[in-house]
């Protein structure tokens, strides 16, 4: 699974340089509804639960992330929220002290990619592919009955550099690789790098990522998803 540990330092800027809008993730992920109790796989810094618990005193929310330095940074920004809950985890491994009724990750281990017209195709970061399959098998584990799956939706995934907020400059790079592509992510000063990580990506056609999540009970729900932010799904 993809470790952050390079990036930790800079996440929260590049994040919120206009590259998600956590106010829209959240009214997406809570559709009106209050009192769940609630797992993000794959919190990062914290910059949704944050967003969430603000709204959602009377949830149980908890978060899990594989990379401790993003965890640093997320359990400073949760400190004043006693509804919230944070621990170091590989999904692979999941262990959680009860069933959830949402969990969900929005490009934090799983999500779609969306172009147009085009089937959507899930995006791991979890190169092995027994390893996505245990790691599906131990999410739905912790799903209650009836509960719900929300995978975040991103567009085309291409080669970009763009100015952040303090005005370093960001950049990526995309190379297909044999089971999906590789990420690598940059972070510059003028002339001076102060970051580069790279994350190698495994890619599911639709049909599969269906398949994978139905023998674990989880089905596709057309109706649980959230306009262009989510496809939803429901443990059966």
């Amino acid at each position: 699974m993809g470790d952050y540990t390079n990036m930790s330092y800079y996440y929260d800027v590049i994040m919120t340089s206009g590259y998600y809008d956590y106010e829209k993730i959240v009214d997406s992920l809570l559709n009106g509804q209050t009192g769940q109790r609630v797992l993000e796989i794959g919190c990062g810094t914290g910059l949704i639960l944050e967003e969430l618990a603000k709204r959602q005193s009377q949830s149980s929310i908890a978060g899990i992330d594989l990379t401790q330095a993003m965890l640093n940074i997320a359990q400073e920004r949760l400190k004043p929220f006693g509804n919230v809950s944070l621990s170091q985890q590989n999904v692979c491994s999941l262990d959680l002290p009860q069933q959830q009724d949402l969990a969900f990750s929005y490009g934090g281990v799983w999500y779609f990619v969306v172009d147009g017209d085009k089937e959507p195709f899930m995006v791991s970061h979890i190169p092995d592919h027994e390893a996505n399959q245990l790691g599906l098998a131990r999410v739905a584990q912790y799903i209650a009955k009836g509960g719900t799956l929300l995978l975040g939706i991103q567009g085309p995934h291409h080669d970009y550099a763009k100015p952040i907020a303090n005005g370093m400059v960001y950049s990526q790079k995309i190379e297909p690789s044999a089971h999906g592509f590789t990420k690598h992510y940059f972070l510059n000063d003028g002339d001076t790098r102060l970051m580069a990580q790279t994350i190698d990506y495994r890619t599911y056609s639709f049909a599969q990522a269906l398949e994978m999540m139905g023998v674990n009970g989880i089905e596709y729900a057309p109706q649980e998803n959230r306009g262009h932010l989510f496809l939803g799904f429901k443990k059966t």
